[in-house]
């Protein structure tokens, strides 16, 4: 047997899977399937993932919409075994790339460092998104898992 080409196949390998599993595409639904929201998501990506406590976190939502949105509030319910643990209100313009956002595609990018004593396991997020008149544009839902970082400091 060939150990040099088996080392390498090993090592291609462990970092095509370490790759796949650093930034993954999250399945999610809608708050309410028969509603006819006016921000249609089209995808929810997490990196890393899982999401290390104590290292930083983001949460891509891919959307679109067939009117401008000049502003509004983003809501983001988390919870952990069912438990309500944290609700977050933030200015949908601070989490789009410019405001206001045209009709079309845009992208809700959220950056977050969770306390390194998060505990680890199975999370579902609730994100709501309302326009400046406090009008419902999309609500979606989806599980994400959180695991130890390491206690000791990368300084």
């Amino acid at each position: 047997m060939d150990f040099p080409k088996l080392n390498i196949l090993l090592c291609l390998s462990i970092f095509l899977l370490s790759s796949f599993r650093a930034h993954a595409k999250v399945e999610f639904d809608y708050c309410d399937k028969k509603a006819n929201y006016d921000v249609k998501v089209s995808a929810v990506e997490i990196s890393p993932e899982p999401v290390v406590s104590g290292k930083p976190a983001t949460f891509k939502i891919k959307a679109s919409s067939g009117q401008a949105i000049s502003g509004g509030k983003l809501v983001i319910a988390v919870s952990y075994l069912g438990i309500p643990v944290r609700t977050e209100n933030h200015d949908f313009c601070e989490e789009v790339s410019s405001c206001p956002v045209a009709s079309g595609d845009f992208v809700i990018s959220h950056t977050q460092t969770l306390p390194s004593f998060t505990p680890p396991g199975s999370y579902t997020l609730k994100m709501t998104l309302k326009d400046n008149k406090n009008e419902l544009l999309t609500c979606i839902k989806f599980s994400f898992k959180i695991q130890f970082g390491s206690m000791v400091s990368d300084a």
